[in-house]
C-alpha cells in the first residue's frame, strides 16, 4: 500500500555521526503543512516518544549529535507541494540513536524474561 508514495535521501553532514533525510511522502488527501506539523509533533509526544522527536528551533548539524532519538523532524522545513506532496527533512544520528534502540530491545526483551545467558 505505500508502493511509490515514500521517498527519501540520506545525506552524511560535515559531522561524524549525523545524518540529514530528506523525506518526500505522497498522500491521496490534500495536506497542508502545519497540519503535517501537528500529526507529526503529536506522534512524537505520544505514541512514538523517546524515539521520535520534534522541533521549530533554528539548529545546526552539530545540535544533534548524540541525540538519542532515531529520528528529529525539523518542523521549520516541512513543504508541501500541490496539496499532496510533503517533503521534510529529519536529522538523526544514526550510530547514537541505533544504539539506543538496542538498548530499548534490549530493555524489553529483559522485561518479558528472554534470558540472556541461555
Amino acid at each position: 500500500q505505500f508502493n511509490d508514495r515514500f521517498e527519501a535521501i540520506a545525506v552524511r553532514v560535515p559531522t561524524i555521526n549525523v545524518t540529514a533525510i530528506d523525506l518526500s511522502v505522497t498522500v491521496k488527501k490534500p495536506v497542508k503543512a502545519c497540519e503535517v506539523n501537528q500529526l507529526l509533533q503529536k506522534a512524537a509526544q505520544g505514541a512514538f516518544h523517546g524515539i521520535v522527536d520534534y522541533t521549530e528551533l533554528p539548529l545546526v548539524s552539530t545540535d544533534f549529535n548524540h541525540d538519542p532519538h532515531s529520528a528529529i523532524v525539523d518542523g521549520t522545513q516541512t513543504r508541501v507541494s500541490g496539496a499532496h506532496l510533503i517533503k521534510t527533512l529529519v536529522w538523526c544520528d544514526n550510530e547514537w540513536g541505533f544504539a539506543n534502540r538496542m538498548l530499548d530491545t534490549t530493555l524489553a526483551m529483559a522485561a518479558i524474561g528472554f534470558r540472556f545467558d541461555a
